[in-house]
């Protein structure tokens, strides 16, 4: 279980770098998300991977842990609203400067010459 779980954050982190250095908006945007579903994932497992064991002291003899729950939950909200005002900004970008490019050139490549 808990090798799957690393697998899973390793894909998710690496690919996420992997779009967070394309030159096109929308792949950056893709990749922010999938790096905070690579951070949320890895928080979650924070919490130790117990499989029908409740999340309340006292109810039972090895709980696990809260705290990475509530935080992966805040992390979720934080990350919507992050994802939405990305596209967002990127959709402006892209109607004021007619391209896509994060570097805000139009996507030739001029071979060094100015």
């Amino acid at each position: 279980m808990e090798l799957l779980v690393a697998l899973i954050i390793g894909v998710l982190v690496s690919t996420g770098v992997y779009l967070c250095l394309r030159a096109r908006t929308f792949p950056v945007v893709m990749g922010l998300t999938l790096l905070s579903y690579g951070v949320n994932v890895f928080l979650f497992s924070m919490g130790g991977l117990k499989i029908n064991e409740v999340a309340v002291v006292g109810m039972s003899e090895n709980p696990t842990d809260p705290l990475p729950q509530a935080l992966v939950l805040t992390a979720i909200v934080i990350g919507f609203a992050m994802t939405a005002f990305l596209v967002v900004l990127a959709l402006r970008s892209q109607g004021e400067h007619y391209t896509d490019h994060v570097d805000g050139s139009d996507g030739e490549d001029q071979g060094g010459a100015q």
